[in-house]
């Protein structure tokens, strides 16, 4: 498959990435995987911002709405996945095009991830009791004391994914960072990174935007329905937690669409600052469709 080549498509939420990739994928005749770790979730069908059903149509894409909230998923169980996937489609084109923003779902398409261990029940919950007990900060403490690579690396707001960090050091005796000790995968493909910026004024905006129009297309009535599965973890994301919230009456209706706003905005910081460690990524300023498609595809004719 030495002419095979794998386009990955990334850059942080609202940037465009999604009607790049479709206009790309039909440039070059082939199918697009999402790399999104909130897309495959079938539920959440106003609050990630997956393609719509018109884009869907244009162009086959994988793991877009392909599992449910109540199904335990990782970056490991998608690698093994994706790769079967890959392969597969590979059979039939010269070109795919993955796209996306978490760069963890990135990694696990472009480099080995070693296995991380299973979740223990028992362990999960003795530090879920203590961590009701006693906070956030002592999460953070917790894994500044066990783990500085993912201490550094870590959103410090999100608890579930300490929590997961903790447990696998209980388990196991090791560092989650341990089993991120990434290496890269022996492909026969080439992979091919497009990263889109823009000013961080217009791509604030740009969210903001995205986010009423989310609420006009009927986020807070998804959210309702939602609501009796708010423990789950596919559900601990911004857009859900800041409207359950606001349906338990804690915040207001205004309050809760400025703090989805405001916590996309800090995600999509995040994500800048995620990608900025990777050293092969093509960076391509943001401007229209149709330029940023040509740029590609120069650059695909001059390999």
């Amino acid at each position: 498959m030495k002419n095979k080549k794998l386009i990955i498509i990334c850059g942080p939420t609202g940037v465009g990435k999604t009607k790049l990739s479709i206009k790309l994928a039909k440039s070059l005749n082939c199918e697009i995987i999402s790399a999104d770790s909130r897309q495959f979730y079938k539920e959440m069908l106003i609050g990630t911002c997956p393609p719509n059903k018109s884009q869907l149509l244009e162009v086959k894409h994988h793991f877009v709405h392909n599992i449910s909230i109540q199904n335990d998923y990782s970056a490991g169980l998608y690698q093994k996945d994706v790769l079967k996937i890959i392969n597969k489609l590979f059979e039939k084109y010269n070109f795919i095009i993955a796209v996306g923003g978490s760069g963890m779902y990135i990694d696990a398409i472009c480099n080995k991830l070693d296995d991380v261990p299973a979740s223990c029940k028992k362990t999960r919950s003795k530090i879920i009791s203590i961590f009701e007990k006693k906070g956030i900060e002592w999460l953070r403490n917790e894994i500044k004391k066990i783990d500085q690579s993912i201490y550094k690396k870590v959103d410090l707001n999100n608890h579930q994914r300490m929590i997961r960090a903790l447990e696998v050091y209980e388990i196991s005796g090791k560092p989650i960072s341990y089993f991120h000790n990434e290496k890269n995968i022996k492909n026969d493909y080439q992979i091919l990174k497009f990263g889109l910026r823009t000013e961080r004024d217009a791509l604030y905006s740009q969210i903001n935007k995205r986010v009423d129009l989310m609420v006009e297309q009927g986020l807070i009535e998804e959210a309702k329905k939602l609501y009796d599965y708010k423990y789950l973890n596919a559900l601990d994301t911004v857009g859900y937690k800041e409207l359950f919230n606001y349906i338990e009456g804690s915040i207001s209706k205004k309050d809760a669409i400025n703090l989805i706003k405001r916590n996309s905005r800090r995600y999509a910081k995040r994500q800048i600052t995620w990608f900025k460690k990777f050293k092969d990524i093509h960076w391509i300023e943001k401007t229209d469709d149709t330029k940023m498609l040509e740029i590609i595809l120069q650059s695909l004719q001059s390999l």
